[in-house]
């Protein structure tokens, strides 16, 4: 996706972009773990959710969670989502999904290349997702990081110990695919609340929190350009053959639901425009809906597809739609969720105020980015 080296690129990127640094005070020490003595009475937002397992849960998510169009990266075009990791959870979302690369030695939040848009470091993001889970103790959250730079379990376990979100990592009894899930009430009873799945990476002893993704999940199609193609077969891992025999072997199926457009010859980025269609609940069928989600999900839930909802969903902008209520829904909890709280308004400066958002950012403006590319003759994809 990228030709060329990241070298180039910083040498040439400062006459281009401009550089700023939006480091947050460190948030405040997470009080004690919940006492486990009663169980919960509403799990992620409902109480119908409680006694139901894992993976017969609908977990909706954000997509590039990491990386914001908003003033703390001067509204970059690379950015997928207008509100940072915390408020998307207090929102409603229990799925964040980032990309990881290994730069000067640190795990960092980049997008593409940490020379195009960084947001800090893995550590910094994953304390306050921390903080966010100690003063929420019925929740049950899902990560899903990409791991860009192929970088060992441990680089990874360091971070999550030293975060101190380990404590609350959920570890399988039985890693085997297809291993039954606990329920979301048992999972917060033990204080085993933070799922996490990580590409390419070898399952460790040392580290049991941290589950390669897809040794236990399939993913459909990611690189959409057009409402039509938005599908339900699976895309990878291709060792797992189809959707059907994924699901056989006990995978969970992961919704890609996200379009790009063309930039210019070789960049495609989200596509804003026409989020509010991609991202609709609406389960008609016309051209106004073709490619909506809760089209989308209906088609994979329904016979000769998937026949069971999908157990993970990931979509750009995730406020607009808004994406949760189809959550909701396939759910059956449309209209019953408790304890959400309410998004500020977009650009108005609230949407990374005081959470995990920020850090030094490179930011570029649309203009310079196509420029960058169009003098270097390069084909960059902002995935």
């Amino acid at each position: 996706m990228v030709r060329l080296s990241s070298q180039l690129l910083a040498a040439l990127l400062p006459s281009l972009i401009y550089a700023q640094s939006t480091t947050l005070p460190p948030p405040p020490p997470p009080p004690p773990p919940p006492s486990s003595s009663s169980a919960p009475t509403a799990c992620n937002n409902s109480p119908d959710l409680c006694p139901r397992a894992y993976n017969n849960i609908t977990h909706i998510g954000g997509h590039n969670s990491a990386f914001l169009r908003d003033s703390s990266t001067g509204n970059s075009i690379a950015g997928n989502q207008y509100y940072n990791a915390t408020l998307a959870l207090s929102s409603g979302l229990r799925l964040l999904q980032a990309q990881v690369h290994l730069h000067n030695n640190v795990l960092e939040l980049c997008h593409s290349l940490c020379e195009l848009l960084d947001t800090g470091s893995l550590q910094d993001w994953l304390s306050k997702i921390n903080y966010w889970l100690s003063t929420n103790p019925d929740e049950v959250v899902t990560l899903l990081l990409v791991n860009a730079d192929n970088q060992p379990i441990t680089s990874f376990g360091d971070v999550f110990q030293a975060s101190s979100i380990s404590q609350y990592g959920f570890t399988p009894s039985n890693t085997t695919t297809g291993a039954k899930w606990p329920t979301l009430s048992e999972m917060i009873t033990a204080n085993q609340r933070l799922v996490t799945f990580i590409t390419d990476i070898d399952e460790s002893p040392s580290f049991p929190y941290l589950l390669s993704e897809f040794s236990h999940v399939f993913e459909t199609p990611f690189n959409i350009t057009s409402p039509s193609q938005f599908a339900c077969a699976l895309d990878r891992p291709s060792s797992s053959g189809t959707a059907s025999s994924a699901l056989s072997s006990g995978m969970l199926p992961l919704m890609n639901h996200f379009m790009y457009i063309d930039l210019t010859s070789g960049i495609q980025i989200p596509n804003v425009d026409s989020i509010d269609k991609t991202n609709s609940p609406s389960l008609t069928v016309s051209n106004d809906t073709t490619g909506s989600l809760g089209r989308h999900a209906e088609l994979c839930a329904g016979p000769g597809q998937w026949g069971q909802n999908p157990v993970f969903v990931l979509v750009d902008f995730f406020n607009r739609g808004p994406a949760i209520e189809t959550g909701d829904r396939l759910n059956g909890i449309e209209g019953k969720a408790v304890g959400r709280t309410a998004l500020p308004a977009e650009g108005n400066g609230a949407a990374t105020a005081g959470a995990a958002g920020g850090g030094g950012d490179l930011k570029m403006n649309k203009g310079a980015f196509g420029a960058l590319v169009g003098f270097l003759g390069v084909a960059l994809v902002v995935l």
